[in-house]
């Protein structure tokens, strides 16, 4: 972790959420992902489980393993200053096995991650034909996550799937238990129209997590309109991961249609800010000081 993270990414993630400003935090799925989100300016990172998946080569739907996904997120850590939010699905089996991934999450220095109530394994938030565990056994796996959790100030992040399952009211209700049952965060996923993501943010009490991305069910909104209506972080998942892929999609066009990336040379960043956004100096520096 970098000499600026000192101090606990728990706690300088409750102070950002209780600042009175939203936090936008947008997806990665490396470190180098990472970095660049940090240095776009803003306060905080998603560790977005989907785009580490595809970024593997496959879909969303729980094919990675917990220790797969531990070692990318230690990975995102270790070169960021900003605290990253992570995505523990369903906790990869039951209350024991959450508790197991938590206590990996922490060890990794995320500030937070979110639990789903989906059954095991999941499936993005976005597909169709999902299923949920019962509300009374997602209540269960939250304590038993808190019950794990060493740091007092890590913020754990309760997200309920039951809009397209069991409906709006459904999903509300799980809500509420939810957050009686210990969660920090309420993530209720998937509103699909901008009445269903005002009525969250009315009837869902203290902080609330909302998924904002390009092509998705949720109607798109501003960040200063979503801080108006009472939301307190809003992720991006994968748009990052999604123009990555376009772009070397084009690059390659070119290389095959001319033999060379030079056609692509606008849309390229330079051999010196490439090494300039993964530190190359100061590595090499440190290098210097330390040599005998």
């Amino acid at each position: 972790m970098r000499e600026d993270a000192a101090v606990r990414a728990t706690s300088r993630l409750r102070t950002l959420l209780g600042s009175g400003k939203i936090v936008v935090a947008p997806g990665a799925f490396d470190g180098l992902s990472a970095r660049l989100v940090e240095q776009a300016g803003f306060p905080a990172v998603y560790a977005s489980g989907g785009a580490i998946a595809r970024s593997c080569g496959v879909p969303d739907i729980g094919l990675i393993s917990p220790d797969e996904i531990v070692a990318r997120l230690a990975g995102m850590v270790e070169v960021v200053g900003i605290p990253v939010i992570a995505d523990a699905d369903t906790g990869y089996g039951n209350a024991l096995n959450a508790q197991r991934a938590a206590r990996a999450f922490e060890r990794a220095g995320v500030a937070a991650f979110h639990l789903e109530d989906q059954t095991f394994p999941k499936k993005c938030g976005h597909y169709e034909d999902k299923g949920l565990v019962p509300a009374a056994e997602m209540v269960q796996k939250l304590k038993a996550v808190r019950d794990a959790l060493l740091d007092p100030d890590f913020i754990v992040i309760a997200r309920t799937d039951a809009i397209a399952v069991e409906g709006f009211s459904a999903a509300l209700d799980r809500a509420a238990a939810y957050r009686e049952a210990g969660a920090d965060m309420i993530f209720v996923e998937a509103p699909t129209s901008e009445q269903e993501i005002a009525d969250i943010a009315r009837r869902v009490p203290g902080w609330k997590l909302i998924n904002m991305f390009q092509g998705g069910k949720t109607p798109l909104l501003p960040a200063g309109r979503l801080q108006e209506l009472g939301y307190h972080l809003v992720i991006i998942p994968s748009d990052t991961q999604r123009a990555s892929i376009r772009a070397m999609q084009r690059t390659l066009e070119a290389i095959a249609r001319d033999g060379s990336s030079a056609a692509m040379t606008a849309d390229m960043v330079s051999f010196k800010d490439r090494e300039a956004i993964v530190g190359t100096a100061g590595y090499l520096d440190r290098d210097k000081r330390y040599a005998s």
